[in-house]
């Protein structure tokens, strides 16, 4: 079970965090990915990170204002977007997959999803 939070309304230029909660056992054996989607448009793929070695990888459209990370004390991984743009808004969902790098970006692959969390970016 994956369990998002950490949405809300944002003005822009500003940061938010969000986490995607998850049992130990589904962070050391999934990669965990974030995707966000806006209204008829597909999932876009914006980071993920691997259960070993703790690589990252992040999606062709999103800028280095995103930092995704993982925190075993809190058994979550988290996404940190700074300096938010009104496009940023969108419904992010985190997922939990066996990917690797070459298929990590595409949602087909991926075992588990959350209920997403609503970012919105307006002042």
């Amino acid at each position: 079970q994956l369990v998002e939070s950490g949405g809300g309304l944002v003005q822009p230029g500003g940061s938010l965090t969000l986490s995607c909660a998850a049992s130990r056992s589904t962070l050391d054996y999934y990669t965990i990915a974030w995707f966000r989607q806006s209204p008829g448009k597909e999932r876009e793929p914006v980071s993920c990170i691997h259960p070993n070695d703790r690589s990252t990888e992040y999606g062709g459209s999103v800028e280095d204002r995103f930092t995704i990370a993982r925190d075993d004390a809190k058994n979550t991984v988290q996404l940190r977007i700074s300096n938010l743009k009104p496009e940023d808004t969108d419904v992010y969902y985190c997922a939990a997959g066996r990917v690797t790098s070459n298929s990590w970006s595409n949602p087909l692959w991926y075992n588990f999803w959350g209920q997403g969390t609503r970012v919105t970016v307006s002042s």
